[in-house]
């Protein structure tokens, strides 16, 4: 074999040689990238189940909080220009949390709501709210609301959380907008929860301790679009009235979304309660 064609058939081994080669690493870098996309994958299914996790655990031994249904369907977050609209929709909030509310030792005797009912206006930033609320079905929670209400516990507090995926509620009633704040007495049990554990849109029902039917407090929670909470064992949720007028209120302040990216913290428009007015119905 003459040396030129030695050095040909040597060049053409070497470049099959690098061909090869080119091939493997084509091959090993679309099964990495491959492998990414599932680990990927699998990372978002864990964030969901730790946000679940999270979603109905107990925040602190005060904390009122509302259990998500697994199963619910979810409400897709807001894109930026509907959230910059529904920012835009309300006044600014002036509200300040507190970092120590007015306490009482004991709940108000359900006796000065039991077969009442009271027209409640919680006037907000964004416009008012107004409530009916039942005493004949749930007499222990719509008496301490009205006291609440009546002694200005609720002025000038902010609604602390909005969820919008899995379950559709905006919750107030916590001077300290934490979660954890509330009049310095608990009540129980749960009164007038729906056997199916369904809340449809305009309920308003009070926030409790996860697990815990005699952990009612301060807190209540607005449900702005039908939703099916599980009762955790506890009795459900008390359910002391509806929303008579302003539900568009809370649906525009839903409209903008939720801060963080799990659906669930603190409404991204703000929204407080200024004052509330109580008239008696009955």
């Amino acid at each position: 074999m003459s040396p030129s064609k030695r050095e040909r058939d040597y060049a053409r081994r070497r470049y099959e040689e690098y061909q090869k080669r080119q091939a493997e690493r084509a091959a090993l870098k679309a099964k990495r990238r491959k492998q990414g996309i599932a680990a990927g994958i699998a990372a978002a299914a864990v964030l969901v189940v730790v946000g679940l996790v999270w979603f109905l655990a107990i925040r602190g031994s005060g904390s009122a909080t509302p259990a998500a249904n697994a199963t619910a369907s979810s409400q897709p977050s807001a894109s930026p220009s509907s959230s910059a609209s529904a920012a835009s929709a309300c006044p600014p909030s002036t509200a300040k949390p507190v970092s120590k509310p007015e306490q009482w030792s004991k709940a108000p005797s359900q006796a000065a709501a039991k077969g009442k009912t009271y027209t409640v206006t919680l006037h907000t930033n964004c416009g008012d709210v107004v409530l009916s609320l039942d005493g004949a079905k749930a007499p222990k929670a719509v008496a301490s609301t009205v006291f609440l209400a009546k002694n200005g516990f609720y002025s000038n507090t902010p609604c602390h959380r909005l969820t919008t995926q899995g379950i559709f509620v905006l919750q107030c009633g916590d001077p300290t907008a934490t979660g954890n704040g509330g009049p310095g007495y608990h009540y129980g049990p749960v009164e007038n929860a729906p056997k199916d554990n369904v809340y449809p849109a305009g309920t308003v029902a009070m926030a409790r301790a996860g697990g815990d039917g005699n952990s009612n407090g301060s807190q209540f929670f607005l449900v702005y679009k039908d939703s099916t909470i599980p009762s955790d064992g506890a009795g459900g949720y008390t359910v002391l009235g509806k929303i008579t007028k302003g539900l568009d209120v809370v649906e525009k302040v839903a409209a903008g979304g939720a801060k963080g990216t799990t659906g669930d913290g603190a409404p991204t428009t703000p929204i407080s309660i200024t004052s509330v007015t109580v008239t008696p119905s009955s």
